[in-house]
């Protein structure tokens, strides 16, 4: 998806959505209602603050850890598009027809939903099966494909319940490390 983003403006905020939200597992309401001040550089990526969430309805907060990476490189995204004269108020915003960033309106849910339907129908995927939330689900299932523990995957997700978590990871190739492959 991130390959078919355009060199425009609106394509670099699209990016900057699209990496971060996977790389953060976030849920589309969490990105919306991200804040520049949510975002603090750190030698290793990002640290974000999540000041309110689904799973977290009393606004305690959580943090994010944002690895810089070297494939999608989310950290990276996000600072192009903050190139665009952003340094206060929402991350992500509308863009005007005529390429002018919004000073204070930020993309609404359905907006992040629309974005990750658009990249999917340009790579050929049935857009069915894709909504904002798939950026959560799709890291959470990355995740468990390439080995990491659940505990580490639920400190990005900050999903609480295990059973919930395993909802999300969906199984590409259910052969894999099969629980009876030694002695079948």
């Amino acid at each position: 998806m991130l390959a078919l983003c355009p060199d425009t403006l609106i394509a670099k905020r699209d990016r900057a959505l699209l990496a971060l939200g996977f790389a953060g597992a976030f849920r589309r309401s969490e990105l919306c209602a991200l804040q520049v001040d949510d975002l603090t550089e750190v030698p290793d990526g990002l640290r974000i603050l999540i000041r309110r969430s689904k799973t977290d309805q009393e606004g305690q907060g959580a943090e994010v850890a944002i690895p810089r990476g070297y494939r999608l490189r989310p950290v990276e995204a996000v600072q192009t598009w903050l190139a665009a004269e952003i340094t206060a108020g929402p991350v992500f915003r509308a863009v005007a027809r005529g390429g002018r960033v919004s000073d204070d309106v930020a993309l609404v849910d359905a907006s992040a939903a629309r974005i990750v339907k658009l990249y999917a129908r340009r790579v050929g995927l049935d857009v069915a099966a894709y909504s904002g939330h798939s950026l959560c689900s799709g890291f959470l299932t990355s995740a468990a494909e390439s080995g990491a523990s659940v505990f580490k995957m639920t400190e990005v997700s900050r999903h609480r319940s295990l059973d919930t978590l395993r909802g999300y990871v969906r199984r590409l190739d259910l052969f894999k490390e099969h629980a009876g492959a030694a002695f079948l």
